[in-house]
């Protein structure tokens, strides 16, 4: 058998703050929006993409001079990335494009100029608290387009 890691909470009082968000019990498959002042939307954002994202890039083939990149949320909700859509039509006027799995997983993409419009806010600064290894992913990539985070 496979061991696999849980978080387990025994103070009632964050589990029902939790629960009083929109997070609970298993929320991987029914979890949609979560009440979070804008404020600190991209904060959760960031920690949504270093547990469940993903940010790749690649030279088209097509053009010779074509760089291209992508930051993807992935969730087994699609309601929650739905979510995630609307609200970064709202704060950044981005829609990127949803991609619904009837079996495993579903994905939110956004390309180079959105994506570029959401890392800026996903990392507003050089010291917030993230996956080291995915900004560096991420930055490696900017850099070959001349951009870069703040």
């Amino acid at each position: 058998d496979k061991l696999y890691p849980r978080i387990q909470f025994s103070d009632v009082v964050l589990y029902r703050f939790f629960q009083s968000i929109g997070m609970g019990p298993a929320k991987t498959y029914d979890m949609c929006e979560i009440d979070i002042p804008n404020k600190y939307f991209f904060s959760f954002l960031r920690g949504h993409y270093d547990g469940d994202g993903t940010f790749y890039s690649y030279w088209d083939p097509r053009w010779k001079s074509s760089f291209m990149y992508y930051i993807t949320f992935v969730s087994f909700s699609f309601d929650h990335l739905v979510w995630i859509q609307e609200v970064l039509g709202c704060l950044l006027k981005i829609k990127g494009s949803l991609h619904k799995s009837n079996k495993t997983v579903n994905h939110l993409r956004f390309a180079k100029k959105d994506s570029f419009k959401l890392l800026k806010k996903m990392y507003p600064t050089k010291n917030v608290i993230c996956l080291s290894r995915k900004r560096l992913k991420i930055e490696k990539a900017l850099g070959i387009m001349g951009q870069s985070l703040p």
